[in-house]
């Protein structure tokens, strides 16, 4: 089943594909810019909001994609009984914060690492986190694991998980980058946002997949 963020995910990764931002391809497509805009993916009062068949045509359209290039970018494929099982190293997010655990890039390194099984997505280096907090509700709730790569380029918009050279890990949307600062939103209005020194940034990487 199509679960709501893997749709979103299916339309960030047709972008990417592209080269173009969220709002570059909707406009290419003749839609509204804001029309893929992180705002728009979860009301204010907490409620999913779908893209339409109708929009997503549209992109198809206008890019030359197939709906089967869509369907591998949603991430959908990896509930599929037929996909090769791998495991993948496990760590609580609260945890991860604990020295010892990541190398300077940010893959996983040292002991105390558990494992869990997933569909294999094909990347190289990704591992699983356990959310631990209520920051980025609706969208992931405590106990979800959310997977990470640490190679995926990181563009604005995307969720991401980020350790500071305090120890502090967290998963939130990667809402504005410069040379000297990133700003990190959560889903959950109760969270101001975050803005940091780039020197304060031990890594970034992005969350390619999450299971609830």
């Amino acid at each position: 089943m199509l679960s709501h963020r893997a749709i979103w995910d299916g339309i960030d990764a047709l972008a990417r594909r592209q080269g173009r931002s969220v709002s570059a391809l909707a406009k290419l497509a003749g839609l509204d810019a804001t029309a893929f805009n992180v705002s728009k993916r979860v009301s204010k009062d907490g409620r999913e909001r779908w893209p339409s068949t109708e929009s997503i045509s549209k992109i198809l359209d206008a890019t030359g994609e197939t709906f089967d290039a869509f369907l591998s970018g949603t991430g959908a494929f990896l509930q599929l009984d037929d996909q090769p099982l791998r495991t993948v190293p496990l760590l609580g997010l609260a945890q991860a914060g604990s020295g010892g655990f990541f190398d300077s890039a940010g893959f996983p390194a040292g002991q105390g690492w558990d494992e869990i099984a997933l569909p294999s997505p094909g990347q190289v280096g990704i591992y699983a986190l356990e959310v631990q907090g209520n920051s980025m509700e609706p969208l992931y709730r405590e106990g979800d694991r959310i997977v990470v790569s640490p190679t995926e380029q990181v563009r604005r918009g995307d969720r991401v998980v980020v350790k500071t050279r305090d120890g502090e890990v967290m998963a939130k949307i990667l809402f504005r980058q410069s040379a000297k600062q990133i700003e990190l939103h959560s889903l959950n209005p109760a969270f101001e946002p975050r803005v940091l020194e780039t020197a304060e940034i031990e890594w970034i990487a992005r969350i390619i997949w999450a299971s609830q």
